[in-house]
C-alpha cells in the first residue's frame, strides 16, 4: 500500500500541475478535461492494474527496486524471500533506461 501511495501520490501532483495552470488561465477548460481523461486512462489505469493484478511480492520487489520503498524499512526475512526478484525488477529497470 505504501509504494501504491507513493506512486500515486506522484501522478496527482503532476496532475494538480495542470489544474493550476488551468486556474491561471493557461489552459481551457476543455484541455482540462482531456488532460484529466489522459490521466484516468493512462497512470490511474496503469497503477490500477499494476497493484491489483500483480502478485505483494512482485510489488514490493519493484517498489524496493526502483526506490519507492527503502531496504531498512523491509524485514530481513522478507529482503530474504523476494530478494530474487528484486534482483530481476532491477534489471527490468535499467533496461528501461537504456532503451
Amino acid at each position: 500500500m505504501e509504494a501504491y501511495e507513493r506512486e500515486l501520490h506522484r501522478e496527482l501532483v503532476n496532475l494538480d500541475r495542470v489544474f493550476d495552470r488551468w486556474r491561471d488561465g493557461k489552459i481551457s477548460s476543455g484541455e482540462l478535461s482531456y488532460q484529466v481523461h489522459q490521466y484516468e486512462t493512462g497512470p490511474k489505469l496503469e497503477l490500477y492494474k499494476k497493484y491489483n493484478d500483480l502478485s505483494h511480492d512482485v510489488n514490493v520487489a519493484y517498489a524496493i527496486a526502483t526506490g519507492l520503498l527503502k531496504r531498512d524499512g523491509i524485514t530481513a526475512g522478507l529482503l530474504e524471500a523476494i530478494s530474487s526478484l528484486i534482483t530481476f525488477c532491477q534489471s527490468l529497470d535499467e533496461f528501461e533506461r537504456i532503451g
